[in-house]
């Protein structure tokens, strides 16, 4: 089995982020970046659907070229292979443009061995958006499972298991196809000091818009559909309001929250 797993170098959640003042993207210099934190679950599923049988892991990712640190990352944690799409002009593309770039590197992943499984994350951590799997599986014409909590994976088809507030469903798609994963759907392992040695000798590939014949025009901020018109800092936290208990406590807690209209 050939499987591709989707992943992203984003900035960092717990950082204070913030916005390029020139084009109002993401500003990513002066962030530290790291794997985003939900598409360990998407590599996890597929590491254990390797461990399990006879297929090859490979991860594709989108970015600077310090998104090279996700494929790193990714290869540590026992991925076998990696690709990264490396171009200037991809900068600032939105979903719909991002789609595209992936769907075309998988096509040429799938050129050598097609492809049998692609596998993404519920979301990113800095867009949150939730999209792009089935974008990319709109793109490649392949069914799509999503916002799965566990797979199962059968010679010609992949079972995933939804849990809602009220429900759970399984829903069911042929192979080849599209999948992504909840936090819900495993405990991403953590890399050994055998499998980040092991990782510097395996092979990742950097291509060009060129290499996967995608046009620069229909990339990049200039061909986005979404636009960030305005931004502004998040306001400082407020000092909060201590209640001293000295057998008058609780009526004070519930003066402040009858003030605040909590109560």
């Amino acid at each position: 089995m050939n499987i591709v797993v989707c992943v992203k170098y984003v900035p960092d959640a717990t950082a204070d982020r913030g916005f390029d003042s020139g084009d109002r993207t993401v500003d990513r210099s002066n962030v530290p970046g790291l794997l985003s934190e939900l598409d360990e679950y998407a590599i996890e599923a597929a590491l254990q659907l390797a461990d399990a049988g006879d297929a090859e892991v490979t991860v594709l990712t989108v970015g600077p070229s310090d998104a090279a640190d996700a494929v790193k990352k990714s290869l540590q944690m026992g991925a076998h292979k990696g690709v990264h799409v490396l171009d200037d002009a991809i900068h600032g593309s939105d979903a719909i443009g991002t789609s595209l770039v992936l769907a075309k590197a998988i096509e040429k992943i799938g050129a050598a061995a097609p492809v049998d499984l692609v596998v993404c994350g519920m979301a990113s951590t800095d867009g949150s958006m939730s999209v792009v799997p089935a974008m990319i599986a709109e793109r490649l014409s392949l069914p799509q499972v999503t916002f799965a909590s566990a797979l199962e994976v059968s010679a010609d088809s992949v079972r995933g298991r939804r849990d809602g507030e009220t429900a759970t469903e399984t829903v069911e798609a042929s192979l080849p196809a599209v999948v992504s994963v909840t936090d819900q759907a495993n405990e991403p392992r953590y890399p050994s000091f055998k499998a980040i040695m092991a990782a510097k000798k395996k092979p990742v590939e950097t291509w060009s818009l060129r290499d996967i014949d995608v046009d620069s025009a229909a990339v990049g901020l200039a061909a986005a559909w979404t636009a960030v018109d305005s931004y502004e800092q998040r306001p400082p936290r407020q000092k909060g309001t201590v209640v001293t208990d000295e057998g008058e406590g609780g009526r004070a807690l519930v003066a402040f929250l009858a003030e605040q209209k909590f109560v």
